[in-house]
């Protein structure tokens, strides 16, 4: 190189302009990659939220709007058959309770209680149980042993935890010196029971509406005198006629709120393993009002 006085100036040079042009190269190809990922996570973003607006597009369609309809009016016709004991107990019960002859009407509706909250344990809540823990079993060859086991945890599970809600409201009653934990408790009891029969009435319609149809017409079957036991309890409890209607009606949001979830999982499967636990767990909790309040 003319005008340089180090012989090896003009290599060196060129390495350093070699050596710039790589940098700048790379770091071109840095910020392109970025870019890329950048492009990549945007579209994966864009496909989530097209699935997702999918899949609620889906659950809010034509197709589905019957579905919601039928299922949402069955449950609440489980749940307003809490006011059919206002058609069968007398008008006049929730004043005469203290009388000798209303003492033995209500000693009546009492042992009916008793019958509909055992019967309904162990004919309708328990089988029913063990029934999907078997078609959930693989190869359909019925229950495991764990499978038992853990039916029956639930059903302990249920009866220890209404033990220690009414210990817990007792102590908390005394003070006042009236105690409505039994009412309280049978309509928490009654609450989950209505859930199962709203994930019942609405997983049947999801596939077909005869099979819904014919679902709820045999919940209403069992039901209504399961409802009259009900009403019986709360006037036990000390509630008026009216009140306890009202309190009965309030246990409707129950079998909607069941309806609403089974739609909008509409996973048979994960219907059934909800129920596999709520269902023992509901047969603790009506043992316990049976044994412990109502027979005594």
């Amino acid at each position: 190189m003319s005008g340089c006085p180090c012989p090896g100036c003009g290599m060196a040079g060129q390495r350093l302009l070699f050596l710039t042009a790589l940098a700048l190269e790379l770091l071109g190809g840095a910020g392109g990659s970025q870019q890329a990922l950048r492009n990549r996570g945007a579209a994966a973003a864009c496909r989530l939220d097209n699935k997702e607006s999918e899949s609620w597009g889906a659950l809010l369609s034509g197709e589905r709007l019957d579905t919601w309809i039928c299922s949402l009016l069955g449950s609440l016709m489980v749940g307003l058959s809490g006011v059919f004991p206002l058609l069968v107990i007398p008008l006049e019960m929730g004043t005469t309770l203290r009388s000798e002859a209303g003492a033995r009407r209500l000693k009546q509706l009492l042992s009916f209680a008793l019958g509909g909250l055992l019967g309904n344990v162990f004919l309708h809540l328990l089988p029913e149980a063990w029934a999907y823990t078997c078609s959930a079993s693989p190869g359909g060859e019925g229950q495991s042993l764990q499978q038992q086991q853990q039916l029956g945890l639930w059903v302990i599970a249920g009866f220890l935890t209404f033990l220690v809600l009414e210990k817990m409201f007792l102590d908390s009653k005394e003070k006042e010196g009236t105690s409505q934990v039994s009412g309280y408790l049978n309509l928490l009891a009654n609450t989950i029971d209505n859930f199962t029969h709203g994930l019942a009435v609405a997983a049947s319609f999801l596939v077909s509406k005869k099979i819904g149809l014919l679902t709820t017409m045999a919940i209403l079957l069992h039901e209504i005198p399961h409802e009259v036991g009900d009403f019986a309890i709360l006037l036990r409890a000390g509630f008026d006629r009216w009140s306890a209607a009202k309190l009965q009606l309030s246990t409707a949001l129950g079998g909607l709120l069941g309806a609403c979830f089974a739609i909008c999982t509409q996973s048979p499967k994960g219907v059934e393993e909800t129920v596999a636990w709520i269902l023992p767990f509901t047969s603790g909790g009506f043992l316990y009002i049976a044994l412990v309040n109502v027979l005594p």
